[in-house]
C-alpha cells in the first residue's frame, strides 16, 4: 500500500462540492476533521465523546456539533466547536475543503469541514464534552485489513456499516463512514 499523500488529499477535496442547504427537520451539524502531516505520514485526531453529551455518547468522533443561527456556514461552526471542545484555536487550522456530507440515523446531516495543522497543538479537552483525543495515522483507515463490515438496515434499505479497531477504540457509525469514503477517493 503506497502512503496517502497531501497532494492526493487536496485534489480530492478540490472536487467536492459546497455543502446544500438543509432542508425541514434536519439539524445542520459540521465535524473539523483534523490533519497533521508529520515525518511518518498524515496523521488525524479523534475524540472519544463523554458519557455526558447529549448525542453520541462515548463514540469516537471528529471535534464538532450542531450548528448555531451565529455560524456564518459550516467551517464557522466546525472551527468554534473545535475551539470549543478541544482548544484548537482557529487561525492554526488551514481550511482545505469540505468531505461529503452525511446524515446520520439520529437527525444531524454533517459537513466535515477538512483542516491542515502545522503542528500537532497542546490541546485543552473541555471535559463535559470530550474524554480524550487522539491521532491516527490515516494509512490505518486505507489498510482494509483493518476494516469490519457489517450489514445494518436503515430506512428499509440494507447497508453497509464499517469499523475499525485501533488501540482500545472502536471508530464506527458517521466517523468512519466519512474517513472511509474520503481516504477511499483520495488513494485512488
Amino acid at each position: 500500500m503506497t502512503p496517502l499523500r497531501l497532494a492526493q488529499v487536496r485534489a480530492v477535496l478540490k472536487t467536492q462540492e459546497t455543502p446544500a442547504k438543509a432542508g425541514p427537520g434536519v439539524i445542520r451539524a459540521a465535524v473539523l476533521v483534523p490533519l497533521f502531516e508529520g515525518s511518518t505520514g498524515i496523521e488525524v485526531l479523534l475524540t472519544k465523546r463523554t458519557e455526558l453529551v447529549e448525542h453520541h455518547k462515548g463514540q469516537i468522533s471528529f471535534p464538532g456539533g450542531a450548528a448555531d443561527e451565529a455560524d456564518a456556514d459550516a467551517v464557522a461552526t466546525a472551527l468554534r466547536e473545535a475551539e470549543e471542545e478541544i482548544g484548537l484555536d482557529p487561525k492554526s487550522v488551514q481550511v482545505l475543503g469540505y468531505l461529503e456530507e452525511f446524515e446520520t440515523p439520529s437527525g444531524f446531516l454533517i459537513t466535515p469541514v477538512a483542516g491542515l495543522l502545522k503542528s500537532k497543538p497542546k490541546l485543552k479537552l473541555n471535559r463535559d464534552e470530550v474524554e480524550e483525543a487522539f491521532w491516527v495515522p490515516v494509512d490505518f483507515f486505507l489498510d482494509e485489513a483493518n476494516e469490519n463490515r457489517e450489514e445494518r438496515e436503515w430506512r428499509g434499505k440494507m447497508h453497509a456499516v464499517y469499523s475499525y479497531q485501533f488501540g482500545g477504540h472502536r471508530v464506527w457509525g458517521a466517523t468512519a463512514a466519512m474517513l472511509r469514503g474520503f481516504l477511499k477517493r483520495a488513494s485512488g
